[in-house]
């Protein structure tokens, strides 16, 4: 389904023709029919988005923010991250003078550090996969 078909799908649903939308967004005659060979206006496509109540992202592509796939770590990424966090904490609890809240670090505030970073680690990963590999994570 294309742009053109997504709007008109959406004018069925609101009981309107997309002459009377072309109206009422003061868009000329037969703009919207014109979509599937043109690169459209994107204030206009805004405008449409707006009046539906949904994203421009949908009327562009029919997915929705709720159709993305979950991305999730893989065994290697969790073995990657293990490995830093191990590195890490091996070099924080070597360290001399390493203070916390004023005092030496204890094991837990250690723990508590590497936690923090493990949280912070795994969501960079993931919206790195997001970011870097986008087509494996969109809903077929």
């Amino acid at each position: 389904m294309d742009l053109k078909e997504r709007i008109q799908e959406l004018c069925k649903q609101y009981g309107i023709s997309m002459n009377q939308l072309e109206q009422e967004l003061n868009f000329g005659k037969g703009y919207i029919s014109k979509l599937g060979k043109s690169v459209p206006n994107v204030n206009k496509i805004q405008l449409i988005a707006n009046r539906f109540n949904v994203t421009v992202d949908y009327l562009m592509t029919g997915e929705t923010p709720a159709e993305k796939r979950e991305i999730t770590l893989t065994p290697k990424d969790e073995r990657d991250i293990e490995k830093i966090l191990d590195q890490t904490k091996e070099q924080l609890l070597s360290q001399e003078g390493l203070m916390f809240d004023g005092k030496p670090a204890s094991p837990e505030a250690i723990d508590s550090i590497l936690s923090a970073m493990q949280i912070g680690m795994e969501l960079a990963k993931k919206k790195n996969k997001e970011k870097y590999t986008p087509k494996k994570y969109k809903k077929d």
